[in-house]
């Protein structure tokens, strides 16, 4: 199967575009006939464009963990009130801010409406959702209880989130100590040590074992 980009027209006369597998232009303009969609313009995406696609994704924003809580908190909201699944994507993709989701988002709505799952879909997209994640989905799914699987994903995510942010707190203090301890080792080998060994050498007296080893340790330096 090539891939395709298209432009069209929806049944509000309402300019649409974007990028679906098929087999040939024919086959996609059937697709796009039956989902309602009125083919304006389809042409193929070459393996030239799709690279630079790809190279211009290196500079486009980041979906963090935030993103993904919060796209989960509103796909329950909108499944819970009655909304479905495709109108609740498109909702979100034209409201989030944030233009990597949104760019998720939007294949997203594109696989569901060319017949796949919503777990399959998922799967596109390994950087942004776990195998946890498209497990439970894929549960909500089956058990015909996808609302509550987007609530419990969101409260997971935000466990998680929490349980990271403290033991990063945790381990804020012990990595100071550990420079200050550092750099303070630097300033004595480099400033403090140097004065006794001239002192000492002045005395021209037998120095202990330990104080020799301390001594030689500014040659390392």
């Amino acid at each position: 199967m090539a891939q395709f980009s298209y432009t069209g027209r929806d049944s509000k006369g309402e300019r649409v575009n974007g990028v679906l597998n098929s087999e040939d232009r024919h086959a996609l303009a059937k697709q796009l006939m039956s989902s309602g969609i009125t083919p304006l313009d389809i042409a193929p995406i070459h393996a030239r464009e799709k690279a630079i696609s790809l190279s211009s994704n290196v500079f486009e924003e980041r979906v963090a963990v935030l993103d993904v809580m919060m796209f989960n908190r509103q796909m329950y909201s909108l499944l819970k009130a009655g909304i479905p699944i495709m109108d609740a994507l498109k909702g979100l993709q034209n409201f989030t801010q944030n233009k990597a989701l949104s760019a998720v988002i939007a294949d997203l709505y594109d696989s569901l409406n060319s017949g796949r799952e919503l777990s399959s879909a998922l799967q596109q997209h390994p950087k942004v959702f776990s195998h946890f994640y498209i497990s439970m989905i894929r549960v909500g799914e089956k058990t015909g209880l996808l609302d509550k699987v987007f609530l419990h994903l969101f409260d997971h995510l935000e466990f998680e989130k929490l349980m990271h942010d403290q033991v990063k707190a945790a381990l804020r203090y012990p990595m100071f100590v550990i420079i200050a301890m550092a750099m303070a080792m630097v300033v004595i080998n480099l400033f403090v040590i140097p004065s006794f060994v001239k002192m000492f050498q002045g005395f021209g007296a037998e120095l202990p074992f330990m104080t020799k080893v301390l001594l030689g340790s500014v040659d390392i330096w």
